[in-house]
């Protein structure tokens, strides 16, 4: 089974998006099992400027207050989430698109306040119920799932994708992880893709803060996901893959 997570710019790119589900399609139609999980970062940006309600960040991650809480729902569960069903479904796929919150696929916990700074609903992943998708798949339907999750108490909370990813790549036991982006994969000090990482060195380079933004979440994803049983991890279509030793 394959878990991949869309995101980036690739999202609005309609030509890439397009190549990619493609990919997704054809991988399907032939008979593999995919889980697609997506985030929908910059279609949110879009939404809340056309709102008038400013965009209010803290290291790299989005200010979800009780006003941008429902554009963030509506935006990943609903725009995005319905355009890639609508797009797989236009390619012969028998796609559903569901969040993280249905059925506990995805349980997190608010996360605490950073640098004294309130990050309202936003939450760590703490487990994943694959229960919903492995009844999808069974039906030879192919799951769509969007970052957002639920509280124990069952609030609704913004997480990031590339986590949402690595936990239901764990949770169903998927033998491989793709992050597909708009970057081309784990770059070196000259801007050239390293074709292939071992755990060791992506420690290092998390530890050393050679990378940032938001490679650095999707690296940290990835060591989740080797060390609790997944077997290949790559960043980027053909791009960098990570290996546990």
């Amino acid at each position: 089974m394959k878990v991949i997570k869309l995101g980036g710019s690739l999202l609005e790119d309609s030509t890439r998006r397009a190549q990619s589900l493609r990919s997704i399609a054809d991988a399907w139609n032939g008979g593999e099992q995919i889980v697609l999980v997506h985030g929908g970062g910059k279609h949110i940006d879009a939404l809340l400027s056309r709102l008038g309600i400013a965009k209010r960040t803290h290291a790299g991650l989005r200010i979800t207050d009780g006003e941008t809480l429902p554009v963030v729902v509506g935006v990943l569960a609903g725009i995005v989430n319905k355009m890639l069903v609508s797009e797989l479904s236009a390619l012969g796929v028998r796609a559903a698109g569901i969040s993280g919150a249905d059925a506990s696929t995805l349980v997190a916990a608010r996360r605490s306040p950073s640098d004294g700074v309130d990050l309202g609903h936003v939450g760590d992943v703490r487990s994943s119920d694959p229960a919903l998708i492995h009844s999808l798949l069974a039906a030879r339907i192919l799951p769509v799932v969007s970052s957002v999750a639920i509280d124990d108490a069952g609030a609704l909370l913004n997480v990031n994708a590339d986590t949402a990813a690595s936990a239901i790549a764990i949770a169903v036991g998927a033998s491989s992880l793709t992050f597909v982006t708009d970057v081309p994969g784990v770059l070196d000090g000259s801007g050239a893709v390293v074709p292939l990482l071992d755990a060791r060195k992506v420690r290092s380079l998390i530890r050393k803060n050679v990378v940032t933004g938001g490679m650095r979440p999707k690296l940290e994803a990835a060591l989740h996901a080797l060390s609790s049983g997944v077997k290949s991890i790559v960043i980027g279509e053909g791009g960098t893959e990570l290996v546990a030793a």
